[in-house]
């Protein structure tokens, strides 16, 4: 065997794809690692000047809060939304929950066909689009523009935060990104769907590791109550197809832990970003989308993927539409994350991503006439059943939150 087809063998399976897109990141993510270390410890600040190129460093480095030229402070989002009453908040989450389902219920449709789907062309000739990498660069790019754009023409909150520390989420979350498109080649979508349905757990474990949170006894019931309410439902719906078993391997379920860990830590770091640094929605979409365009050009360009991808969407204009139309319901879907994260933390929006999975499947039985088992209805009773008692202790909880806070200032 020849050395050539050896390396086409190693990039051919999802390991070695895993590997060579780990080395292309490297090229980004190391050089960067030793200019912030060398940044800091020479210590550029206290030198910076006042000029665009020391400006540009300080801010990727350390953040604008060391920059001279600030312009007035904005009112953060963070902040305003505190001010808000809880019907607003309540029609503001409702108006999150409709956008992420009509968003990503588009995208999760247009996701299985290119991966899974043959493309025929007027000629008649039929290919396979195979590579996860440029789909998410092709989400990416758009988003970033969108958001830079944004930025370009809006007045926004005074970005404090090191640019840098963008580099974390949007690593993790290329990674599930491509975690997820890959899982399709060994998994089922039914498969991949349950995996999701669980994502609520690990996002809270996660939450613990990262930003130290405390979530009170009944979080951890009702996360689990979801869980297991969806597990039911999707089970109840899919199990007559009879084929998510026997078509799961163990390369599959490797890929989807993979997912499901990577896209925890997403959530969780944005979260903690917003909550230390009260950037907005947007300045939060700019920076992660920045470093994730990066970091896939990188790839793909070492990797000679985009001419070959770039060959295959003229060759199938069918896969350019898809390719178009699943970009902007992610840009879409990107600025309705940002935003529900930034406003309710990543397990509200973990909450209402895993009930996006159940309506996947409920719209798939109703546009395809699949049955619903006794277990699926009794699924979608204990989800709902979970999601009131959420609702109804964290009301009581801060009930007695504020009881307790009045009594504390009666007795000073």
């Amino acid at each position: 065997m020849s050395e050539n087809s050896m390396v086409m063998d190693l990039a051919n399976s999802w390991l070695g794809s895993l590997v060579l897109n780990l080395l292309c990141y490297s090229t980004i993510l190391i050089p960067g690692y030793l200019l912030i270390q060398y940044f800091k410890k020479s210590k550029y600040i206290e030198r910076a000047g006042s000029g665009v190129v020391s400006r540009l460093i300080t801010s990727c480095v350390y953040g604008q809060s060391y920059d001279k030229l600030m312009t007035t402070d904005v009112p953060s989002s963070k902040s305003a939304v505190g001010e808000r009453s809880a019907a607003t908040k309540c029609l503001q989450l409702c108006f999150c929950f409709i956008g992420l389902q009509a968003s990503y219920l588009t995208w999760g449709v247009l996701q299985e066909k290119i991966m899974t789907k043959e493309y025929q062309n007027f000629r008649g000739s039929i290919g396979h689009f195979k590579d996860s990498q440029f789909l998410v660069f092709v989400n990416r790019i758009l988003a970033f523009m969108l958001a830079a754009a944004y930025l370009g023409f809006t007045r926004q909150p005074r970005h404090t935060a090191p640019i840098y520390k963008y580099s974390y989420c949007s690593f993790s979350n290329i990674m599930s990104s491509w975690c997820q498109y890959e899982a399709l080649k060994y998994v089922t979508f039914p498969t991949q769907v349950l995996a999701k349905a669980s994502k609520i757990i690990p996002t809270m474990i996660m939450g613990k590791i990262v930003s130290g949170k405390k979530y009170e006894y009944f979080e951890y019931v009702t996360a689990v109550l979801i869980s297991a309410g969806m597990t039911m439902f999707l089970l109840g719906s899919t199990e007559s197809k009879g084929s998510s078993s026997s078509t799961t391997t163990i390369s599959g379920v490797i890929i989807l832990i993979g997912y499901m860990s990577f896209d925890a830590f997403t959530s969780n770091w944005q979260g903690e970003l917003f909550s230390q640094h009260k950037m907005s929605s947007v300045q939060m979409m700019c920076g992660v989308n920045l470093f994730s365009c990066l970091f896939t050009t990188a790839a793909l360009v070492q990797q000679g993927s985009f001419s070959v991808s770039l060959n295959f969407m003229l060759t199938y204009p069918a896969f350019f539409w898809d390719s178009l139309i699943l970009s902007i319901c992610s840009a879409t879907g990107q600025l309705f994350i940002y935003h529900t994260i930034s406003v309710f933390g990543p397990v509200v929006f973990i909450i209402i991503m895993t009930i996006r999975q159940g309506l996947a499947i409920l719209l798939s039985c109703i546009i395809y006439s699949h049955p619903v088992t006794v277990v699926g209805i009794l699924g979608i009773v204990l989800v709902f059943t979970a999601i009131f008692l959420r609702v109804y202790c964290s009301h009581r909880l801060k009930q007695i939150q504020q009881r307790r806070a009045g009594a504390d200032t009666a007795k000073v």
